[in-house]
């Protein structure tokens, strides 16, 4: 009998409040070794609020986080010491700063990025803010993977940025998922997402409204970009 993988981080029964309005109810969702999770949703669906609880951005008003498969209440610097890396919306780099210095301060040699974004090379001493937005959020991939963690975490890695880049960014974690790195991925382009999910969940007013298997929620993708303009999510199934 095969042995299922290790689940990494999740939650159970979260949620998250603003000044005591939920923007998360009763969320249950699991990262597990060697896949990658999409959460799909809707504009103020409580994506990126669940990705901050998972993180220790935000602390649950309900429910719980398990990391390493135990509870945990810890800050992000904690648990990024413990392995798990977060990329926010704003792509987390320095504008003032090299591109080389971004990843010394992220922690890591630029040698390190050679494998993960060989298009950088010929960049690590430009000032950042003069790179395009996409190897912009090229380097912050490649600089949160070359620390080797263990859980990632990524919030709109395609937000502006060329499908052409999307489609790098999205095999560069998929080849890091393969290798054992636990990914979730928040995302609004469905299709996209969907070519390198292994599960999917969908929120709806901050609720988990569907779940499954990429191959389920392919096979629901229709529906579901209809449910994002219609400003709502697609019923379970």
């Amino acid at each position: 009998m095969t042995t299922p993988p290790k689940t990494l981080i999740s939650a159970h029964d979260l949620t998250v409040s603003y000044n005591g309005v939920p923007a998360v109810r009763d969320v249950s969702l699991e990262v597990r070794a060697g896949e990658v999770v999409v959460v799909l949703g809707s504009n103020g669906a409580g994506k990126t609020t669940t990705v901050l609880a998972l993180a220790g951005e935000l602390p649950p008003s309900g429910g719980h986080v398990e990391f390493h498969g135990e509870p945990t209440t810890a800050q992000l610097h904690t648990r990024a010491r413990a392995g798990l890396a977060l990329i926010a919306d704003d792509k987390s780099v320095f504008m003032d700063m090299t591109a080389r210095d971004n990843l010394r301060v992220g922690g890591c040699a630029a040698e390190q990025v050679e494998e993960l974004a060989p298009e950088l090379v010929a960049h690590l001493d430009r000032r950042t803010g003069l790179l395009s937005g996409g190897q912009q959020q090229i380097l912050t991939v490649a600089r949160a993977l070359a620390r080797k963690p263990t859980v990632l975490l990524a919030d709109e890695l395609s937000q502006g940025i060329a499908p052409l880049v999307v489609d790098r960014l999205y095999a560069t974690v998929r080849r890091a998922a393969d290798e054992g790195l636990g990914v979730l991925l928040v995302e609004q382009q469905v299709r996209r997402a969907l070519t390198v999910a292994d599960r999917v969940y969908v929120l709806a007013n901050g609720r988990v409204d569907f779940s499954g298997t990429a191959e389920e929620a392919r096979s629901a993708a229709g529906r579901i970009e209809a449910a994002y303009l219609a400003g709502d999510a697609p019923a379970q199934g």
